[in-house]
């Protein structure tokens, strides 16, 4: 495949925002007081360059041509541009997630949803790296065995990831690739940026699997203009992410942003406190919390409330409903706030 470096294969006349370093930010996320690199009109679609946070971290060198030099790959050049550079990051402190933007979208008001619809999601390379850090995952103490990072690389092809069954084993597991935005967020108010790892009801690093393209997010505004940003670029990931990352690989990604005014949010969706997505098949409200439970629990009542908003459902009904018909899957375990979301059959009302 063709790597695509910064500006390569690019549509005529796409709005286009590279990676370049004054385009992002490392380990935080925006807030109020960030200003926009970009601004758009509802209805407006922007090319996002992405770069994965994989092998431009300090456990791994920081180094990405050194990092990837026995797997004999084309390294981007953002990349390596990023792990150079001093653009503000404590590590250890900060998160490591790479982020494009913020974004500002005329019109966008506080107490409106913002929706960010996924047009396309493109490999910029052909491979990727899961890793496992630092005694975190789903079996800390257990895993890393070893050191405190264990980075797989694996490669991409055919539309399928292959990894191999050992350090020294030729064979390798395939598995479907289904690239998608880890991150996709609004900034906070106020004026601290929010640490890259936690989720919230911005959005943030959310690691719902079914936003590949095609499917939309919906985020509750919290400053007027919205500053909207992407990152955390997946090609494939299992719900609870348990080792800690997915198939973490630099993507290209074309969103279109719409905004969804508050009169009609509440028509359409209910009182929306977090992210919501939509996709060809399903509705996708989410719960979240530090406790896996109570983030259960909490999306099981976003659920409900949709229901109610949306098709007038009792709320005894939807919950019998829901309970009958519809799955609560594990978004993640592994960013701190724990993720659940759902999967309601858009069918099931047609």
């Amino acid at each position: 495949m063709t790597v695509l470096h910064t500006g390569v294969g690019l549509a005529r006349g796409a709005t286009y925002l590279p990676a370049s370093l004054d385009h992002v930010l490392w380990g935080r996320l925006p807030c109020a007081a960030d200003r926009p690199v970009l601004t758009v009109d509802p209805g407006d679609t922007v090319v996002f360059d992405t770069i994965s946070h994989e092998g431009i971290l300090e456990d791994q060198g920081r180094d990405p041509r050194a990092f990837f030099e026995p797997y004999g790959v084309d390294v981007l050049e953002d990349a390596v541009a990023l792990a150079r550079s001093d653009v503000p990051r404590t590590f250890g402190v900060d998160g490591p997630h790479v982020v494009t933007g913020p974004v500002a979208v005329r019109g966008a008001r506080v107490g409106d949803l913002l929706a960010m619809t996924v047009v396309d999601a493109v490999p910029r390379v052909p491979y990727g790296v899961v890793s496992n850090r630092h005694g975190r995952g789903a079996l800390p103490g257990e895993y890393p065995a070893t050191g405190d990072v264990m980075s797989v690389f694996a490669r991409a092809e055919d539309g399928l990831g292959h990894i191999a069954y050992g350090p020294d084993d030729a064979r390798t597991v395939r598995f479907p690739l289904a690239p998608f935005l880890g991150i996709m967020g609004v900034a906070v108010a106020g004026s601290e940026r929010p640490h890259s790892v936690p989720p919230g009801p911005h959005g943030g690093n959310i690691d719902i699997n079914v936003l590949t393209a095609g499917s939309t997010l919906y985020l509750p505004i919290q400053v007027d203009g919205a500053l909207a940003y992407v990152g955390d670029p997946h090609f494939a990931q299992g719900d609870g992410e348990v080792a800690l990352t997915a198939m973490e690989a630099s993507l290209r990604a074309t969103v279109r942003f719409d905004v969804v005014a508050r009169e009609d949010a509440l028509r359409e969706f209910g009182d929306v406190a977090g992210p919501l997505a939509r996709t060809s098949e399903f509705l996708v409200p989410t719960g979240m919390d530090p406790d896996l439970d109570v983030a259960v629990q909490n999306c099981v009542r976003a659920a409900i409330g949709l229901l109610q908003a949306r098709y007038g459902m009792d709320p005894a009904h939807a919950y019998a409903y829901l309970s009958a018909a519809t799955d609560f899957n594990i978004s993640q375990v592994v960013d701190l706030v724990k993720g659940v979301h759902a999967r309601i059959r858009l069918e099931d009302f047609r």
